[in-house]
C-alpha cells in the first residue's frame, strides 16, 4: 500500500489539537465502502524497550470467513507521549510503516481506539481512515467519553453513546457475560454499518477476529 503522509508526527500538543481540528472535517460518516467487502483489517500497538519503540502490526483477513490471508510487523522509535485523547500521533507513524508492506488492500479497517467517539470527534480510526482513505471502525475497550443507558446482557444488544446531545457512537454487547466495547464511525461507515461489521467480525469472543489477530502480533504472545 502507497501512503502519503499528510503532517509531521512530532509535535507540540497545541499542534496536534490543531491537526484534529483540521482534519476532522474531512471525515465522512456515512457508508462509502467498496462492494462487496472482501478483506477486513485490524491494526494494533506494542511496545518495546521500554515504551521507546513501537511496534506496529497488521492482519489482513478474508470477509465473511475470517481467514487470515496476511500480516505485517513495523517498528520505529515511539515519537509521541501517551496522553488520552492523542493516541493516534503516537500509534499510527508505525501504523503507516506495517500498512505500507501489505499487498492486500483491506475494503474496511477495524481500529482499536476511539472513531469520532472523541471530544474533537477525531480518535486514531477517523485519523486513519482519512490519511489512507480507507473505511475504517473505531472499536475501543474502553469509554473516553459519553454516556449510555444499561446494556442489556444479550449478544447485539446496543445503546446510542451521547455525548453533548449528539450520538457519537454505540456500546455494543459482542458476547453475553463480557462487557461491551465502544463502537464509533471513523471515517466512509455510518453507525448502523459499523456495528453491523463489528458483529460479523465477532463471532465467538469480545474482540474482533481483526483486533485479537493483531493484538497478538503486535504484543508477539
Amino acid at each position: 500500500m502507497k501512503i502519503s503522509q499528510r503532517h509531521a508526527w512530532t509535535l507540540t500538543l497545541e499542534e496536534a489539537i490543531a491537526i484534529q481540528e483540521e482534519m476532522q472535517i474531512e471525515v465522512i460518516t456515512s457508508d462509502q465502502l467498496q462492494q462487496p467487502v472482501q478483506y477486513v483489517a485490524g491494526v494494533d500497538m506494542g511496545f518495546e524497550a521500554d515504551g521507546t519503540i513501537s511496534r506496529a502490526a497488521v492482519a489482513v483477513l478474508s470477509f465473511p470467513d475470517l481467514k487470515l490471508q496476511e500480516t505485517s510487523i513495523a517498528r520505529r522509535p515511539t515519537s509521541f507521549p501517551y496522553i488520552p485523547g492523542f493516541l493516534s500521533f503516537r500509534e499510527i507513524p508505525a501504523v503507516l510503516d506495517a500498512l505500507e508492506k501489505i499487498k492486500i488492500i483491506p475494503d474496511l479497517i477495524l481500529c482499536d481506539g476511539q472513531g469520532i467517539a472523541h471530544p474533537r470527534r477525531f480518535g486514531i480510526a477517523c485519523h486513519l481512515g482519512v490519511i489512507i482513505d480507507i473505511p475504517t471502525i473505531g472499536v475501543a475497550k474502553s469509554l473516553l467519553i459519553g454516556k449510555h443507558e444499561e446494556l442489556p446482557d444479550t449478544r447485539g444488544s446496543w445503546q446510542p453513546l451521547i455525548h453533548k446531545d449528539e450520538t457519537i457512537g454505540a456500546v455494543l454487547r459482542t458476547r453475553v457475560g463480557v462487557k461491551p466495547v465502544y463502537v464509533s464511525s471513523g471515517h466512509r461507515i455510518s453507525l448502523p454499518t459499523a456495528i453491523d461489521y463489528v458483529l460479523r467480525c465477532t463471532p465467538k469472543y469480545r474482540l474482533p477476529e481483526t483486533t485479537r489477530i493483531a493484538d497478538q502480533l503486535a504484543s508477539d504472545r
